[in-house]
């Protein structure tokens, strides 16, 4: 069976390459370093999109590590760079969902076009079921044409019940719907799959705040989570729209997807430590059990080990 280490290493192998290349390039054939050196490291860091102030952050213990004698190799520089960035996402808690101990858990998807929440909703719910709770998934993304139809495939595929309206219909009357079918049959969670729209479209933004009065109303309490999937692959676009989705959605977390197609997978890191959003899942491939848990020693690991 291959560990979770294993799928984080998959995952992370484009940022990682990258970045280790990069450093060992800048420190393994000087003698000295030098402020050229230190500038190398953070143009390096910065490109994996680790963010201004943690790149500096980094460059400055590396720096002071090697003044006072303590480092001298490339290795070592990688040793302190898992270190200090596992260091800086545990400031942030290692956080797992918060399921309701009487009821249905309600857990909202949101996110842009083509960031994978059709996609994650399905793998969550594999994920769920194969820990023994009753999930139900919603298909409130009435405008894509293949959404509706993707969700049910995800349904059949790992053995949960969908509730689906007309292409085109009212997104808050299907979310009504699969939240009283929920109740009514004591599901362990409702996974509540949101068309993709941007943050700068009122109207679109509207409709969410609709969907979550309407969840409200027919389960008090709901959603109990709304969560944003980001691409990571966007780069510092991510850390953008996970801004602008929390000032207007009442965000609790975030998952990021495509960390496998990206060579920016640090983008993680800005997010956890400038926004303070919990990431609580991680997207590190195709298959689907490649949807990881966040762990930020395994993500720090996977970077520079």
């Amino acid at each position: 069976m291959t560990s979770v280490f294993t799928i984080f290493k998959h995952g992370l192998q484009r940022t990682k390459t990258t970045l280790v290349r990069r450093i060992r390039g800048a420190f393994g054939d000087r003698t000295t370093w030098d402020e050229e050196s230190f500038e190398d490291l953070e143009a390096a860091l910065l490109s994996a999109d680790l963010g201004v102030d943690i790149s500096m952050r980094l460059v400055d213990d590396i720096r002071d590590r090697y003044e006072r004698g303590e480092i001298s190799t490339a290795e070592d520089i990688l040793e302190i760079a898992h270190e200090d960035l596992t260091r800086v996402l545990v400031e942030n808690g290692i956080c797992e969902p918060k399921f309701q101990s009487d009821g249905t858990t309600v857990i909202m998807i949101v996110g842009v076009n083509g960031s994978g929440k059709t996609t994650t909703a399905g793998k969550l719910a594999h994920q769920w079921r194969s820990d023994g709770k009753s999930v139900m998934l919603a298909a409130c993304d009435t405008f894509r044409a293949a959404a509706i139809e993707q969700l049910k495939i995800w349904g059949d595929k790992v053995g949960c019940p969908v509730i689906a309206g007309q292409r085109g219909g009212d997104a808050a009357a299907v979310a009504y719907d699969a939240a009283s079918a929920a109740g009514s049959r004591g599901m362990d969670v409702l996974i509540v799959d949101t068309a993709g729209r941007q943050h700068t479209r009122k109207e679109l933004m509207d409709e969410l705040a609709k969907v979550r009065r309407t969840l409200n109303k027919a389960c008090p309490g709901a959603p109990h989570e709304v969560w944003l999937t980001v691409d990571a692959s966007t780069g510092t676009n991510a850390l953008m729209q996970a801004r602008e989705f929390g000032r207007v959605c009442d965000l609790t977390g975030l998952i990021l997807t495509k960390l496998d197609g990206s060579g920016k997978g640090g983008v993680v890191v800005p997010i956890c430590k400038e926004l303070g959003y919990p990431v609580y899942f991680v997207g590190l491939g195709e298959q689907t059990d490649d949807l990881q848990p966040f762990d930020p020693d395994l993500f720090a690991r996977a970077l520079f080990e």
